[in-house]
């Protein structure tokens, strides 16, 4: 996502288009090399940017909506989408560098076939690797997809349940469903970048096909509470891109 391109852009959506509160990013991804602008979800369905930024405050318009249109649709879940949250001003508070999403009831020929697209199937025949799967409901049909691709499946029920397993087992990747018992699944993330052996572990979220308003308010407030009025400066931010891109 982090590759600097002359032929396709970055696209921030849940502006509503051509937007104050996107001139800050905007002018942070301008000056590291980026080609970005404020794009609406309609335009998807006629081009394909390099990647998606999505406001998921409050503030967004309907930043949920977009993210859950855009993974159920077969033309557009393939598209990164680096999750964000902007102040009313605009102000960059925070980033949530997932490594990808995926829509429940999952899509099993689809899972596999992007974990060994992004090349996380690759050690299995060499090593004993474990995934951690985070759910409320335990996702059966997603731990027998897995362990299908020779990975040895950790199951979680909360999120605290979580980071006590994965902070203490060796896993190569993770799954949380988005709203756990205790926390979402952003505030786990979060508390994973605390230790040295899962602040990069490749972390997916599982998402509903829908979600009600209600849902949708719930999220963008916890995601407020976690960045706590924060604002991210321009390397600060740009970080995260790069990260994304093996720079």
């Amino acid at each position: 996502m982090a590759e600097k391109t002359h032929e396709r852009e970055l696209w921030i959506l849940g502006l509503n288009g051509c937007n104050e509160r996107g001139k800050v990013i905007c002018r942070y991804l301008k000056e590291g090399g980026y080609r970005a602008r404020a794009a609406r979800p309609e335009e998807l369905s006629g081009g394909r940017p390099l990647g998606v930024l999505l406001d998921l405050s409050s503030y967004s318009t309907d930043g949920w909506g977009i993210l859950t249109d855009m993974k159920r649709n077969p033309q557009t879940r393939d598209i990164p989408i680096l999750p964000i949250f902007l102040s009313e001003e605009g102000k960059v508070g925070g980033v949530f560098p997932a490594a990808g999403f995926f829509t429940l009831p999952i899509d099993t020929d689809y899972l596999i076939k992007r974990l060994v697209v992004l090349g996380l199937t690759e050690d299995t025949e060499t090593w004993d690797l474990q995934a951690i799967l985070i759910s409320r409901n335990g996702e059966e049909r997603i731990s027998k997809a897995i362990e299908s691709l020779g990975f040895e499946m950790v199951n979680a029920y909360t999120g605290k349940e979580g980071v006590a397993l994965a902070t203490t087992v060796t896993c190569y990747m993770a799954f949380a469903t988005l709203m756990l018992p205790d926390m979402s699944a952003f505030e786990l993330m979060e508390r994973f970048r605390l230790y040295p052996h899962t602040r990069n572990l490749p972390f997916f979220v599982l998402i509903k096909e829908s979600m009600k308003e209600g849902e949708k308010a719930a999220m963008s407030q916890q995601i407020e509470h976690l960045v706590r009025k924060k604002e991210l400066s321009r390397e600060e931010f740009l970080r995260y891109l790069r990260r994304r891109g093996g720079e």
